[in-house]
């Protein structure tokens, strides 16, 4: 049994038995109304637990009532887990949740087998699939950030004082204050080295700039079927797995577009709901190719039950990164998966799909796909820009404009009227007039 969260899953050794729980806590009003449903919740940490190549024998969706601040469920639960652990000869118990240090311990004392919380087991991930630098020190920082709360898990003797000589401690420092000044000096370097990889991803972008080729980004909730949809877009081959985290480094790639201009598309990380704080920076360089891109394709799994929960939490992290997908952002929601529906289920998507001016398609068979670029072309069309008035009650026409044009800038007058100014390729403008005859259109001044 491993008695420090610093040591990885060896995935050398023989494949190791894991039991999956979700613990199911009780929720009330609003949040129990938007609430992911538990069993989907624990398909995913099954599916988080098979990426790391684990062979999970038992899953289990566990009610939590009540904390237990020593090891989260009662003592009943975690006998009843012991239980299966000794049965089943498990080697790794991983809980869909974010457990304390403390809880770690006793419940690796309870179980006698590996524990590992939710944190741990995407940070794993993420280390096994990061493939730039940038990635790679991205997520060892994640990864001693976590271990920095953690460190009473390997030196429980914190009332051990050591008299300092030479650089391994001063006067009276406790062996935990040694490590973790330790841990803080790597910190400290890794974040130097992460600022110069950045500096010179800025250079590349700012040489990509000057060749003016519009920028496409996707992102979605991870297994959605991004990295599927991004290669029947741009005919490249990159990973494309049935696996949650198949894709984690930024990948750019050029799209040839129906009307023969190039554009740059972005593949970028899946999103995941409680994504742990450790890891939030994690996802900063695929952010800033979001931030940069002219238009955005957010790609749902219409197929999976939970899709509009997947989709709130993609726009949670987003905006705990500081990105918007509604304001000043040409966004395009791409509803994949649409082969995996029956006829009747499919009819109705598609048809909720016009009415909310998304895009439906099949990354695999390539349904739809001809008709997302034609509609990424019109977005990014180089027609001169329009100033267009609205009144403040033009809500709609103000949506349509977003979902449907490019906005260059926008003023809001104190009396809550708007002003845009924005590119809508000839077709996007004559609907718009049509749609919306009394919005005020007309050319922009320079």
């Amino acid at each position: 049994m491993s008695k420090s969260s610093s040591k990885s899953i060896d995935h050398a050794a023989p494949i190791l038995k894991a039991l999956v729980i979700h613990p199911a806590r009780p929720l009330r009003g609003q949040a129990a109304l938007e609430a992911r449903d538990p069993n989907a919740r624990l398909e995913e940490a099954v599916g988080l637990a098979v990426a790391l190549d684990l062979n999970v024998v038992e899953a289990l969706v566990a009610p939590l009532r009540v904390v237990t601040p020593a090891t989260l469920f009662g003592k009943g639960k975690v006998e009843e887990f012991a239980a299966i652990c000794e049965v089943e000869h498990i080697d790794v118990a991983v809980f869909d949740d974010q457990l304390t240090p403390i809880q770690q311990r006793n419940l690796e004392k309870a179980l006698k087998v590996k524990v590992v919380d939710r944190t741990g087991l995407i940070l794993e991930i993420f280390a096994r699939r990061a493939r730039t630098r940038e990635g790679r020190l991205q997520v060892e920082l994640a990864r001693l950030d976590y271990e920095r709360s953690r460190l009473v898990r390997t030196w429980t003797h914190l009332e051990r004082q050591r008299g300092g000589t030479g650089s391994t401690g001063g006067p009276g420092e406790t062996q935990i204050e040694i490590d973790r000044r330790l841990i803080a000096g790597t910190i400290l370097k890794l974040k130097k080295e992460l600022e110069e990889v950045r500096r010179t991803r800025t250079l590349h972008r700012s040489a990509r700039k000057k060749v003016p080729y519009p920028t496409v980004a996707l992102v979605g909730y991870t297994n959605a079927g991004k990295s599927t949809l991004f290669n029947r877009l741009t005919e490249a081959e990159v990973l494309a797995k049935d696996m949650l985290f198949a894709t984690l480094d930024p990948t750019l790639r050029t799209v040839k577009l129906p009307d023969g201009r190039p554009a740059i598309m972005s593949d970028t990380v899946g999103f995941i709901s409680d994504l742990p704080h450790e890891l939030v920076e994690a996802f900063r360089a695929t952010l800033e190719e979001v931030q940069e891109a002219d238009v955005v394709l957010h790609v749902r799994d219409v197929a999976n039950p939970d899709s509009e929960a997947q989709a709130r939490d993609v726009e949670t992290v987003l905006a705990e990164l500081g990105v918007t997908l509604d304001e000043g952002k040409t966004v395009v929601e791409v509803w994949n998966k649409v082969d995996l529906l029956s006829e009747d289920d499919r009819e109705i998507v598609e048809g909720q799909a016009r009415r909310n001016d998304a895009s439906a398609v099949s990354a695999v068979t390539g349904e739809g796909c001809e008709a997302l670029l034609r509609r990424i072309a019109g977005l990014i069309d180089d027609s001169p820009p329009v100033e267009v008035s609205l009144a403040a009650q033009d809500g709609q026409a103000l949506a349509w404009i977003y979902r449907n044009g490019r906005v260059l800038s926008r003023y809001d007058g104190p009396g809550g009227e708007v002003t845009l100014v924005a590119r809508l390729d000839a077709q996007a403008l004559g609907r718009f007039e049509r749609q919306f005859p009394g919005a005020q259109v007309s050319a922009a001044v320079d």
